[in-house]
């Protein structure tokens, strides 16, 4: 059977059909292409001929016209349409006229570094030009440095290694920065939250560099599909960006199939596993030889779907179908293996976490299939495009898990085909994240009295510093002047400060990983399961003062899921409005506390772990408990609140009795549903209910920003909640659950028999309160 041909016998497979939500078919799109611009060299245009290459798309001419003329610019198109070319071209052909220019180009990870540079290699081969390209990361042997700083003409690395491999060494790397033409961010979607947030304190600090050296590059950046590209990009690099989104690359039809699967449990709203079911539909490929690749949400996953699959298969390998495992933790030789194997066809079936999501070459492939969703719509569309060649059928298929947001997707199909509320957030400004670059700037180069790091001057900062003997004040002028090497203490994945170090005692205390700080009292408590590489360690001693914590390798079939409580406490607000109707007269006496009100500012939280369950993998039972004592942490963040009028539980006919678990129920689905438009991960985000708030006096609802400082998600929030209260509304009624349960609201054991509704009747007391303002 051909793809089409087993499509339409799982259109009719009554064990399918009833779990298909939802079926687009999107319509073959042709090329829409351009010649070559008048001013690309003769010979670049000679080796792109030889590799098939006759024209561009639109997109990549206008790209390359607009990077000619001056001006940064961010390409938005999807997986497979040849954002490489955007800058491979002009960065090619200036080096071809300027053999002295130079280029930095940036990718998340070091895998798609490394393909990049075999890409590039490819090029500069058939052009037959002396232009030296080097990859530059933690693998690089020290012999190759030396050449890679004084004679790379491209060098290729990620934010980690500019951050301490490379920016602290400015010095060696003269030849870089003194000609320094362009820097290429790709894959700029990646860069939201707290990891944005440093690569735009990280972008500070490389054009402060470039300035000492009298230069001043030009960006080219590269995004997936998301509601804000251009915003985010301006704010990465701090500076006009022009957005390139008219696709003109062509494509085969592709069916993108929403599959959930069968309820087994009403009263939880629990589902038949999304594991096995992904497992089963890829059989139906993949016996067919039909090149398949399956996409699970952590590593853990993707080995279990790796040994279902080769349980299924293992009578078939006689007929060439051969399954392969591909995520972090796999060597660099047996990744590229893999990726050979499936540009070759020689591996019919690959299961990946999102290590294959990202632009590395692997060739086209028939059918994409999502085990759960991936955590944001332009993951989505990134997962899908790995499926679908120039011509010909290809499929996509996500199968939800029983979780919120991806049962809220299932029922509104019209946020991945129609519109994508997502939008990159970042906050460069965050006091603690700013500090620590400050920190590592002071040690690059002095920084001048006045001299601004950001928006303002960097002295307040500095002066805290120079208390501390971090750095010192000579003239108009702050020096390093302590022996730290301060990048060493940031990482850029964290907003944290201080990490602690996870060492394994069954393997003479090698060190397996680290922690954030605040992270560290749910992950990393005294008998926790911490998983590492698909491999479980039980935490065996945790040392708070010396930050370590002692970990061995044991056998379980459980993990481990802190329960914490948490004090609030509000600092101040930024923002507030009281939701009054329009037509209220200004002069017409009106009670205190009468109308609801919204806002944002700056909160401090008291947090403290204090007990832990066992929950069974797969059934995720619970299978025991045990206390946690460790010490308070107190973390200052930024809130989004909503207070609620004195009377709105007679308003919305709710008793004492149910006001408890219907806000409860509010703050769950709330904290759920939020990161589809803030684009961040459920945990970066919580959201907590008061019945009497010491601070307002009145029924309120917390959703802060759980990141110290806070990213952003607040403010935004605070602009953006009439629609996602909406949506809160629209999933609890879209549930096929009774009386709540952990898919939308929360379990009646959480919030009460009446917990649901009571929490669709606050829902509605707020919609209709923003409705008053309309």
């Amino acid at each position: 059977m051909n793809l089409p041909q087993v499509l339409e016998a799982l259109r009719t497979d009554p064990e399918t059909a009833g779990g298909i939500v939802h079926w687009e078919t999107i319509s073959p799109r042709p090329a829409k292409t351009r010649p070559f611009p008048e001013f690309i060299d003769r010979r670049l245009i000679d080796a792109l001929k030889q590799r098939g290459i006759d024209s561009l798309y639109s997109h990549q001419a206008e790209a390359i016209e607009k990077i000619q003329a001056g001006k940064n610019v961010v390409v938005v198109t999807p997986t497979a349409s040849g954002k490489t070319l955007c800058y491979n071209l002009p960065v090619l052909n200036n080096i071809l006229k300027d053999p002295e220019a130079r280029a930095l180009y940036l990718f998340p990870t070091k895998a798609l570094s490394a393909d990049q540079v075999d890409e590039l290699h490819g090029v500069v081969t058939d052009i037959g030009a002396d232009i030296k390209t080097y990859t530059f990361d933690g693998d690089t042997p020290q012999d190759a440095r030396r050449a890679i700083r004084s004679a790379g003409h491209v060098v290729v690395t990620n934010p980690d290694m500019l951050h301490a491999g490379i920016l602290p060494h400015h010095t060696k790397w003269i030849k870089l920065f003194e000609n320094l033409k362009y820097i290429v961010i790709d894959e700029v979607h990646q860069y939201r939250g707290i990891f944005g947030s440093h690569l735009a304190n990280l972008i500070r600090r490389l054009r402060r560099i470039c300035h000492f050296y009298e230069s001043d590059p030009q960006f080219i950046c590269c995004s997936a599909t998301i509601a804000n590209p251009a915003e985010l990009a301006s704010k990465l690099i701090e500076a006009p960006v022009e957005k390139i989104d008219d696709n003109g690359a062509p494509a085969g039809e592709k069916h993108f199939i929403l599959y959930n699967p069968p309820v087994i449990n009403p009263e939880l709203g629990l589902r038949r596993s999304a594991v096995n079911e992904a497992v089963r539909l890829a059989s139906h490929f993949i016996k067919q030889n039909i090149q398949t690749i399956v996409f699970g949400r952590y590593r853990v996953q993707v080995e279990i779907i790796l040994t279902y699959l080769r349980e299924r298969f293992k009578k078939e390998f006689d007929r060439g179908i051969e399954i392969a495992g591909y995520r972090g933790g796999y060597l660099p030789n047996e990744r590229r293996a893999i990726e050979e194997g499936v540009r070759n066809g020689k591996i019919t079936g690959v299961v990946s976490t999102n290590a294959l999501e990202l632009g590395i070459d692997i060739g086209s492939l028939d059918v994409s299939i999502m085990c759960g969703y991936p955590g944001s719509i332009s993951s989505v569309w990134q997962q899908a495009g790995r499926a679908g060649r120039k011509a010909g059928v290809s499929a996509a298929i996500m199968v939800a898990t029983s979780s919120p947001l991806p049962q809220f997707l299932m029922s509104h199909p019209d946020y991945f085909f129609h519109r994508s509320p997502e939008e990159g957030i970042i906050d460069p400004d965050n006091l603690i994240i700013r500090s620590s670059h400050i920190k590592c700037a002071a040690f690059e180069l002095p920084v001048w009295m006045g001299e601004k790091i950001g928006p303002e001057p960097a002295d307040e900062i500095l002066d805290y510093f120079e208390e501390k003997r971090i750095v010192r004040r000579s003239g108009d002028k702050y020096y390093w002047s302590s022996d730290i090497y301060p990048a060493n203490e940031v990482s850029l994945r964290s907003a944290s400060p201080e990490n602690f170090v996870i060492l394994n005692i069954s393997d003479k205390d090698r060190v397996i990983g680290e922690v954030d700080y605040f992270a560290t009292p749910e992950l990393l408590h005294p008998e926790a399961i911490y998983i590492h590489g698909a491999q479980t360690f039980q935490v065996m001693k945790l040392d708070w003062e010396g930050r370590r914590a002692h970990v061995q390798e044991v056998k379980v079939d459980y993990y481990t899921d802190a329960e914490s409580k948490t004090d609030l406490k509000m600092l101040e607000a930024d923002e507030e409005k009281e939701l009054t109707p329009l037509c209220d007269s200004p002069d017409e006496a009106v009670e205190v506390d009468a109308y609801p009100v919204i806002g944002h500012g700056d909160i401090a939280l008291t947090r403290v772990v204090v007990l832990f369950k066992k929950v069974k993998f797969h059934t995720h039972e619970n299978v025991g408990s045990g206390p946690v004592a460790l010490p308070e942490q107190e973390m200052h963040t930024t809130a989004f609140w909503y207070r609620f009028p004195q009377d709105f539980a007679v308003t919305g006919n709710l008793t004492e009795k149910n006001i408890g678990g219907g806000l409860r129920g509010v703050a769950n689905v709330l904290q759920k549903i939020a990161p589809l438009w803030l684009m961040c991960d459920p945990r970066d985000i919580r959201a907590i209910s008061r019945v009497r708030d010491p601070f307002t006096g009145a029924p309120t609802l917390y959703i802060y920003d759980n990141v110290p400082g806070g990213v952003g998600f607040a403010e935004k929030l605070y602009g953006m909640a009439p629609g996602i209260f909406e949506a809160c509304r629209d999933h609890l009624t879209g549930c096929v659950c009774t009386t709540g349960c952990p898919s939308c609201s929360g379990p009646p054991l959480e919030l009460g028999d009446h917990g649901k509704s009571a929490t669709l009747k606050i829902l509605k007391l707020i919609l209709e309160d923003f409705a008053v303002q309309a």
